[in-house]
């Protein structure tokens, strides 16, 4: 297993000359620099913490809000928090397939009952961002080089490399890259002699907890893991060590895999043979790869960006994973014949190990078939025949790049390391520092763009849904609740953390069963009712309404037992401008005239039923 520089052959940063910077100093400039660019990133929000939403994902801030306050709900009212019908009555949602978070929501439930789901949301983005940075600086520090300035620029790039700012853009599971370098050192840890049980435990909860939170990087973090240990094992110097340490990383391995597994059985039953599970993933793997050209391209949320030099190369302004910019690549280069230049035997197998497991995830990231600045070619990558395979087949391959920047991290840390603690004279001190200026200098974050969301109706935040619908009763807004048009989980997010009781809805935005060769798709497979009023809604042009369709249309309303409709007069669209007029105007063809309550327009279910 690898060891910490004070262990390995190379000389101590004492004895190379240089006086090493106190751990208290690199500690508080780390943590305030982690929180200052944490905030700056998120400060749009905090301007208006219940008001504003990020402007590119505000669907996915209104999905990961709603698994807050479910969760918080439900473990304070012994429900199940892995599987509701909450959403797509009657089926239901599997959430153990989805991403249910449910670590975040039971500890932050205080804070949701008390302040709302999107302050709690809000909290988690920045604290994520900031605790990524300090808990890589922590690894770095204490664990892998001597010089805490050198972890401190490590750590803040990887806590704020492009791939965390674009995930930052409202992915709670993404943005929590803090788990990473605790499940490396728990990983180290392993090798002690004599306590194989006790870390094995530790290192098994950690699992749990990550697979709470970010299965998918947790997956992504273990397959890294595994092909860097074997590159790193396979070589001559580290032999020795391995053979010392392969007893105690077994059995701690073990006893890992079980208490995972034990923690973890009802999730993971949930999520392979549960009710409303599905196979693979309704992406598509080629869409949903790295554009080659991508890696040398800046991010949209930068300095550069910022400038003009931003691309549109990433499928959508969330998954700029890679982006890091030629003269970061450049430097990155320069910085690894540095270091195995100057670095011994271990050392180097050490990044020889860094090299191969960077190249493997860079060339996984570029999906099935190789595209290059906005072309799709016909070359074949090695991810045509590995995401056939199961687990596999549910990973995005452009998330695989994001493993590339604690490894460019980790690179910049050792090379800063490895400068500070040689002699060196003042030009080329002054030439390594406008390098590394000019390479990451460009990456500086930007603010998220936000806008100003719209408000939740009174007709929800009153209570006044209550005299319409019976407890656990289903309610529908207009249009349906999707990843489109979120409101239905933005409504019941507010209802269960203010404490008003449940109310279901039709649909949702969720993974499910419905797609393409078994494969899974965003909401539920669409019927009449829903098709109309989403394609007036989108185009504002009322679609034909025949004697068929009406009885298709309350055929549906029968089916969700829906007890009362509703629509607000400002929907909120999360990819286009919802027409209100001609959503009433279909609904009231279909459903007879509304009535007004409170702020929303109400058809309720009449007495022999919708098709009575």
């Amino acid at each position: 297993m690898p060891k910490s520089p004070s262990r390995s052959s190379e000389p101590p940063p004492e004895r190379a000359g240089t006086r090493r910077l106190p751990h208290w100093r690199s500690d508080l400039f780390t943590v305030l620099a982690a929180f200052g660019l944490a905030f700056l990133v998120t400060a749009g929000l905090w301007l208006d913490p219940n008001g504003r939403a990020i402007t590119v994902n505000s669907s996915d801030q209104a999905l990961f809000e709603w698994l807050l306050s479910y969760g918080a709900h439900a473990v304070t009212h012994g429900e199940n928090p892995l599987y509701t019908t909450l959403l797509n009555y009657p089926l239901g949602v599997n959430l153990a397939v989805n991403t249910s978070i449910t670590v975040y929501a039971v500890v932050f439930a205080p804070l949701t009952f008390l302040a709302g789901a999107p302050m709690t949301f809000l909290v988690i983005l920045t604290l994520n961002l900031a605790a990524t940075a300090i808990a890589w600086y922590w690894l770095l520090s204490r664990h892998l080089v001597g010089n805490g300035f050198a972890a401190a620029l490590g750590g803040l790039f990887i806590g704020f490399a492009p791939g965390m700012v674009s995930h930052a853009n409202a992915h709670l599971n993404w943005t929590a890259g803090w788990l990473v370098p605790l499940l490396i050192w728990r990983v180290i840890q392993l090798r002690q002699p004599g306590r194989w049980l006790r870390n094995g435990l530790i290192l098994g909860v950690l699992v749990a907890i990550a697979f709470s939170i970010a299965a998918e990087g947790l997956f992504f973090t273990a397959l890294a893991l595994a092909v860097f240990l074997a590159v790193w094992a396979a070589q001559p110097p580290h032999w020795g060590q391995v053979r010392a340490a392969l007893p105690s990383f077994l059995r701690g391995l073990g006893v890992t895999a079980v208490t995972a597994g034990a923690l973890l059985a009802y999730p993971l039953w949930l999520h392979f043979a549960g009710p409303q599970r599905f196979h693979g993933t309704g992406f598509d793997a080629i869409v949903h790869s790295e554009d080659l050209a991508a890696y040398g391209a800046y991010p949209q949320r930068s300095l550069a960006g910022l400038a003009g030099l931003d691309t549109g190369l990433a499928p959508n302004p969330t998954e700029e994973n890679s982006f890091f910019g030629i003269p970061l690549l450049l430097l990155a280069v320069v910085c690894f014949v540095l270091l195995f230049r100057y670095g011994n035997r271990s050392r180097r197998a050490t990044l020889i190990a860094l090299a191969v497991t960077a190249i493997v995830f860079t060339v996984l990231s570029l999906g099935p078939v190789l595209k290059f600045n906005g072309s799709v070619t016909d070359t074949a990558l090695p991810f045509a025949t590995l995401g056939r395979l199961p687990v596999i087949n549910a990973a995005l391959p452009s998330r695989l790049a994001l493993i590339i920047g604690p490894i460019l991290g980790i690179l910049l840390a050792y090379a800063a390391d490895l400068l500070i603690r040689r002699r060196r004279g003042a030009r080329s001190r002054a030439i390594w520092i406008v390098a590394f200026a000019v390479a990451l200098v460009p990456l500086i974050p930007a603010p998220l763009l936000t806008l100003q969301r719209e408000p939740i109706p009174q007709f929800i935040t009153a209570g006044t849904w209550r005299e319409y619908v019976s407890p656990g009763g289903v309610l529908t807004p207009l249009p349906l609740t999707l990843d489109v048009t979120p409101d239905g989980q933005r409504w019941q997010a507010y209802a269960l953390a203010d404490n008003q009781g449940e109310f279901a809805i039709p649909s949702g935005f969720f993974l499910g069963p419905g797609g393409p060769d078994g494969r899974g798709k965003i909401g539920p497979v669409v019927r009449t009712f829903d098709s109309m009023v989403a394609r007036a809604g989108q185009t504002g042009r009322v679609p034909p309404v025949t004697r068929a369709t009406r009885v298709a249309a309350l055929q549906d309303l029968e089916y969700w037992d829906v007890q009362v409709v509703v629509l607000a007069d400002a929907p909120h669209g999360a990819k286009w401008p919802v027409r209100a007029d001609a959503v009433r105007q279909v609904a009231t063809e279909l459903l007879g005239e509304p009535t007004r309550v409170d702020d929303v327009w109400l058809w309720t279910k009449p007495a022999n039923g919708w098709v009575g």
